[in-house]
């Protein structure tokens, strides 16, 4: 399997002369298999480069899967310029995560309107078809693509592509749930100390992984001052990965602030903790133009995913429970969770709510934190009833400080979703607390 990086920034492309080593073009990977399915992850602005390579030197017809972590700008720039799609008899499947409130055909299409280009998305003479995806397992020939989600302000996903015997994991944007341990030097050296179980899903979701290509936008002295900005610092990076058995790391998702020195100095950062962690792993930040080739694996590591990650969660099944006292916001809660199929198995203030359950029927609790009966009361009061001691809990809370967050996290929370919020990240939110239970009771009955 090839690997090639065609844009390694975040946010904003960086041209210039202080970003020649590491690239100053947007997210954009390029996968090919040894039978040539050739996967896209990504179409920031380095997917121009890429299209043009592909004109000059692929067979005809062209054809890719494209796989879009989520729709910011840096993630889908470049489509308009990816020339192949201006070829008729090219044939793309355009996929990206549920939940973004439009189809994704609208998305790309919005950036493509008369006022913005000269070329409006049906008017492009390749075969375009759209794909929207949730948690699950997607085969694509004979690939098979895991996705879950990742913790970003807008719904994201991230991806473990499993062919020709190797695993890559593809994980932009994301941002660390336990967020005190990642930005005082004080991360752990083990799996089992990181106290939150969303992070450890994500470290499982890389799991014995051949090469992991890892969003490490921030330092951990930039850190604080980013947080809820949905991105990861390379010592996050470095420590799950090391505990998640990662043969190659690489770090992607440059700054727009930090230039080639800065970079270097990441590296040599990354570097020398990984060689502290787990000796055997490569780390690099990626460069425009860096191309790996993913081989076997060189033991004989157990090495396919737990089979809980590839288990859609289907909508329609989701019974889900809000707790809110806010007459205004509990109804624009239970609008926005119906219009993405979930069933609203009541919706009411925290007494009228908890009358109301039985064991084994809610999937999911939405609590509101700033309501009367207070927030961390009700979520130990959930805990302790024998119908919801178990029920993933999402919590919604106007404060996003680090002392509030803990106290949901010792307290039972499940996530968090700071307001103000649009109803596709509460439903994408929605869908990962219930991955993640599903996962941690999985892993209990083993």
């Amino acid at each position: 399997m090839r690997v090639r990086f065609w844009g390694t920034r975040g946010s904003i492309a960086t041209p210039g002369s202080t970003t020649l080593k590491y690239g100053g073009n947007t997210s954009c990977v390029e996968l090919v298999t040894n039978s040539g399915h050739r996967f896209i992850l990504d179409c920031g602005t380095g997917a121009r480069a890429l299209g043009l390579d592909l004109l000059r030197n692929s067979p005809k017809p062209i054809r890719a899967t494209l796989l879009l972590g989520h729709t910011h700008w840096d993630h889908i720039q470049g489509f308009p310029f990816f020339m192949p799609a201006f070829e008729a008899g090219n044939e793309f499947t355009v996929c990206a995560p549920q939940g973004n409130g439009r189809p994704i055909s609208e998305v790309l299409s919005g950036q493509m309107e008369f006022t913005y280009f000269p070329v409006e998305l049906d008017q492009l003479p390749a075969h375009i078809e759209f794909r929207e995806l949730g948690e699950g397992v997607f085969d694509f020939g004979k690939d098979k693509v895991y996705t879950q989600h990742l913790h970003h302000p807008a719904p994201a996903i991230a991806y473990r592509i499993e062919a020709d015997g190797v695993i890559v994991v593809y994980m932009c944007d994301h941002e660390p749930f336990g967020e005190q341990l990642w930005h005082h030097g004080a991360a752990p050296g083990l799996l089992d100390s990181i106290f939150h179980d969303a992070d450890r899903r994500h470290a499982a979701f890389m799991r014995h992984a051949d090469l992991v290509i890892h969003d490490a936008q921030y330092t951990p002295q930039e850190y604080p001052e980013k947080r809820n900005w949905g991105h990861s610092t390379y010592e996050y990076a470095v420590e799950l990965a090391a505990m998640s058995d990662v043969y190659r790391l690489v770090l992607t998702h440059h700054d727009p602030t930090h230039d080639d020195a800065f970079l270097d100095e990441v590296q040599h950062r990354a570097r020398k903790l990984a060689r502290r962690r787990n000796f055997m792993m490569q780390v690099m930040c990626a460069y425009e133009g860096m191309e790996v080739h993913v081989v076997g694996p060189q033991t004989d590591r157990i090495r396919t995913i737990d089979t809980v990650l590839s288990a859609p969660i289907p909508a329609a099944k989701i019974n889900a429970v809000v707790v809110c006292d806010d007459a205004d916001l509990r109804p624009l809660i239970v609008e926005a969770l119906k219009n993405d199929e979930f069933e609203i198995l009541a919706s009411a203030n925290a007494d009228a709510a908890l009358r109301q359950l039985h064991d084994g029927e809610a999937d999911i609790l939405i609590l509101d934190l700033t309501s009367r009966s207070d927030g961390l009361e009700l979520l130990k009061r959930l805990r302790s009833r024998h119908a919801t001691a178990r029920v993933p809990a999402l919590v919604v809370t106007s404060h996003g400080d680090e002392p509030v967050i803990k106290a949901l996290d010792d307290g039972g929370a499940t996530g968090h979703l700071v307001k103000p919020f649009t109803p596709s990240q509460l439903c994408a939110r929605v869908r990962a607390c219930i991955g993640r239970a599903r996962l941690a009771a999985a892993a209990a009955a083993v």
